[in-house]
């Protein structure tokens, strides 16, 4: 079986103008796929569904850039959603409509402080939310209430927030830009601490994540990351060409 994924060929300032123009007149998500991501696209058709109505997908490891340079010969540029969610909190205004799903209130309390954000609001849904169809049912209300917003960063780890976006996207209520970004808001309030620029440059940032925090992160990296190399042969990627003119899909 071969799995078709398409790849928005964006790097950071390209789509950082795209997701400042978007609007609040209407809906559209974006996913970051890493070596992790890939696996689950393989495995999981729920999974692919939510990548098949994301708006944008964005490349978010420097590793399976080359990766997939190297054995599919397929050259796309990184957007990671670390810096993606960093750069676009900064380019918001003081009263736009930002809502943050997931962290913790002290977490989205520094970043109110930090970006002079007058109008962030945040939801933590419960652990295992997404197999609790009334706390996935009391997510969306919360999102969809706070509708149209500017951004809405989803980082509720991966399935659960591409499942939340994709239901959002069916439900069609929320108006905005949706992002799933997985652990950004970690990084950016130090609760993790992030690869140094040298390290995320030549694709090291899971080494360091994997020295930071072996027991959580060596399953995931020594036992199922290696997987990749099984499940790469049955991809065919499809590249998109950045339009910096673009407003959005």
């Amino acid at each position: 079986m071969t799995f078709a994924l398409r790849l928005d060929d964006y790097d950071l300032a390209e789509f950082s103008f795209i997701a400042a123009n978007f609007g609040r007149d209407r809906f559209a998500y974006a996913v970051t796929p890493n070596v992790d991501h890939l696996i689950r696209y393989h495995d999981d058709a729920l999974f692919r569904e939510s990548y098949a109505g994301a708006g944008y997908v964005l490349l978010d490891s420097q590793f399976l850039a080359y990766l997939l340079c190297v054995t599919k010969g397929v050259s796309s540029r990184v957007c990671t959603g670390s810096d993606l969610t960093a750069q676009l909190l900064g380019l918001a205004a003081p009263a736009d409509r930002i809502v943050v799903i997931g962290a913790s209130a002290a977490q989205a309390q520094m970043l109110r402080e930090r970006y002079g954000l007058l109008d962030l609001m945040h939801y933590a849904p419960p652990m295992g939310f997404i197999r609790n169809p009334q706390a996935v049912q009391a997510c969306l209300e919360f999102i969809e209430s706070q509708s149209p917003f500017r951004f809405c960063f989803i980082a509720v780890g991966s399935p659960q927030q591409e499942l939340v976006a994709r239901m959002l996207k069916t439900r069609a209520v929320a108006r905005g830009l949706a992002l799933c970004v997985g652990g950004a808001i970690n990084f950016l309030t130090g609760v993790e601490r992030r690869a140094p620029r040298w390290m995320q440059r030549i694709g090291l940032e899971w080494l360091y994540r994997l020295l930071q925090n072996p027991g959580r992160m060596a399953r995931r990296y020594l036992l199922r990351g290696p997987r990749i190399l099984v499940v790469l042969p049955g991809f065919h990627f499809e590249l998109g060409r950045p339009r910096a003119s673009d407003g959005g899909i």
